[in-house]
């Protein structure tokens, strides 16, 4: 990996600033950390990418998760809807801003984001790589070592799953059929949302 460098446009600096302002600590460095992890990642693959797209994507990835853009909808569309309206009222053309949008939207996407164009595919490898650990094997140690180095972990795993139940918790209804639910399940007791045999069951077609 060239360096442990993140872009410094005028938009990556206020994007990293928004960041910064809204997530709580342990957030904002898992963020930095996908991106680092992205780019070497990328690095390692040969692959040829917007530098600043993907960094935008990776820094803004996880605003759904916060208080401020918070809504009513799973959190990875809540991110992906509030990250365009900012990069878009900052100056960033549309289309580019909608490859954003898929990025954070589909960051959690197991199959489909890594078919998409780099951008999208890495913010989705970046985030596994800091938190299952995926492809890890693949980047040196020693920068690995950095990474974490410069931005500490910070007890990430258990404040991560904390942050995401809460979130179960608060909108149930909106993580029927995804991975959000098995996560309700496993830690909430009497959690309940509506599954596919439950969708079928009350179908309005008599078969």
């Amino acid at each position: 990996m060239k360096d442990l460098s993140i872009p410094d446009s005028a938009l990556a600096k206020k994007a990293t600033q928004l960041v910064a302002e809204v997530s709580p600590k342990f957030l904002y460095n898992h963020c930095i950390r996908t991106y680092l992890f992205a780019e070497a990642i990328a690095q390692r693959d040969g692959l040829k990418y917007d530098r600043e797209l993907l960094y935008l994507g990776a820094v803004m990835h996880d605003l759904g998760l916060t208080e401020r853009f918070d809504s009513n909808q799973r959190f990875e569309v809540d991110g992906a809807d509030a990250a365009r309206i900012f990069l878009v009222e900052h100056g960033l053309p549309t289309e580019k801003a909608e490859i954003i949008w898929d990025a954070i939207a589909l960051h959690t996407s197991i199959g489909i984001a890594s078919r998409k164009q780099p951008e999208i595919a890495l913010v989705h490898l970046g985030a596994g790589a800091d938190v299952f650990g995926l492809r890890l094997p693949e980047i040196s140690s020693e920068v690995v070592e950095q990474v974490i180095d410069a931005y500490p972990r910070l007890n990430v795993n258990k404040s991560l799953t904390d942050l995401l139940v809460s979130h179960v918790r608060r909108k149930p209804e909106v993580v029927a059929f995804t991975w959000l639910a098995d996560l309700g399940k496993c830690h909430i007791h009497g959690f309940n949302c509506p599954s596919f045999d439950d969708m079928i069951a009350n179908s309005p077609f008599a078969e």
